[in-house]
């Protein structure tokens, strides 16, 4: 989505209603610079606040997140165009979390690596030995959690019996089961079997 284009077609369509910054801000509730934002594009509106948005301005949503008012003969096609670029923004937004998983988990272990071998060959047994072991020892084991947790938020799970892409119903779930990389052994909610379910970006299924 073009951020840009966005916020000049709600700065267009607030003019248009001959509304200042202070006074849409004022019918959503919210401050003057969350407007300032939008039209400058730097931020979307919130999902809480979009609908209404849309109201006070009589758009559609579709018309929203295109920037753009859509011909009613156009409406299917700029309706496809929109849920490829939000399915095509969200995959970019999983990649990324995916690499943020890999280079934060990757840096951690070297680093524990590093610090454990440096302790051991330039300090003698003793409690300052054991205490900088221990510690980089649980600040590695809760820096995979939370590497965990951005696998588990990034995209879906596709089961491999039925193909269909699911978001586990809690990360202890996926903590708890066998993996092997990012592909894990669980119990798929449509087919109910465990499978080797793979990661995947997108929810749309094949």
């Amino acid at each position: 989505m073009d951020l840009i284009k966005i916020g000049k077609f709600i700065a267009t369509n607030r003019k248009n209603k001959k509304m200042t910054q202070e006074e849409l801000a004022e019918k959503l509730y919210i401050t003057d610079r969350a407007v300032s934002k939008w039209e400058r594009g730097l931020s979307l509106p919130d999902a809480d606040k979009m609908l209404d948005l849309c109201n006070i301005l009589e758009i559609s949503v579709n018309e929203l997140l295109m920037g753009e008012k859509i011909d009613m003969k156009d409406y299917n096609k700029k309706t496809e165009e929109l849920l490829l670029e939000m399915a095509r923004q969200e995959e970019i937004k999983n990649k990324r979390l995916l690499v943020d998983m890999y280079v934060l988990t990757g840096t951690a272990v070297v680093f524990y690596i590093a610090i454990t071998l440096l302790a051991c060959f330039t300090l003698e047994k003793g409690p300052v030995l054991g205490t900088i072991i221990c510690l980089s020892t649980i600040a590695t084991v809760l820096i995979c959690f939370y590497g965990l947790k951005l696998e588990a938020d990034a995209g879906y799970y596709e089961c491999k019996k039925c193909h269909h892409r699911y978001v586990p119903t809690s990360y202890f779930s996926v903590l708890m089961a066998p993996h092997i990389n990012t592909t894990r052994y669980m119990k798929c909610p449509k087919c109910n079997t465990r499978s080797w379910a793979k990661k995947v970006m997108t929810k749309k299924e094949d």
